[in-house]
């Protein structure tokens, strides 16, 4: 188990968790939101890693997770793939997708409207789970540093979503 906590680019704040896998573009990690917990997955794109810091810190929460006896496995059915390719898998799996771009007080939950080779358009969903249509804003698909599921937040808003629209579950995802 190896812990490591990440500088991304434009961002004030670092992400840290258990590094689980990576390629040449993505890095796997179950996410630490706060001291000793782990709480869902983060994919982070590297070309937005600055800095990776694996130091006294990182090896102390390493050591506590251990003596929990704290397991983190790579989700069942995950592949690396592209940034659309992964929202897709996302929605898919889960009924929607979280993302963060360059803004990382800004977390975008949504469903895909429609993409292209550059941007992205998204249905989002709001905080109560209430599906906005109307959301009209586009993303640069070379801007998305992180995408996140299975955390504590992600599953509520998943919940008040399928609660919100009770019809989700018979709709065909893209």
């Amino acid at each position: 188990m190896r812990v490591e906590t990440y500088k991304i680019s434009e961002w004030e704040d670092t992400e840290q968790g258990v590094l689980l896998a990576e390629n040449e573009d993505w890095i796997l990690i179950k996410n630490i939101p706060a001291d000793y917990q782990l709480d869902g997955f983060k994919i982070l794109k590297k070309e937005f890693v600055e800095e990776k810091i694996h130091g006294d810190e990182e090896k102390l929460i390493e050591r506590v997770l251990k003596l929990k006896k704290e397991e983190a496995k790579i989700p069942e059915g995950f592949a690396f793939l592209d940034t659309v390719e992964f929202l897709k898998w996302s929605e898919k799996k889960y009924g929607l997708f979280e993302f963060q771009d360059e803004d990382d007080t800004e977390l975008f939950y949504g469903r895909l409207r429609n993409s292209n080779t550059e941007k992205i358009r998204i249905d989002s969903v709001k905080s109560d789970g209430i599906i906005d249509t109307e959301f009209d804003c586009d993303f640069y698909i070379e801007d998305i540093r992180v995408i996140t599921f299975e955390t504590d937040y992600f599953i509520s808003i998943k919940l008040l979503m399928e609660d919100e629209n009770p019809f989700l579950n018979t709709l065909k995802i893209v």
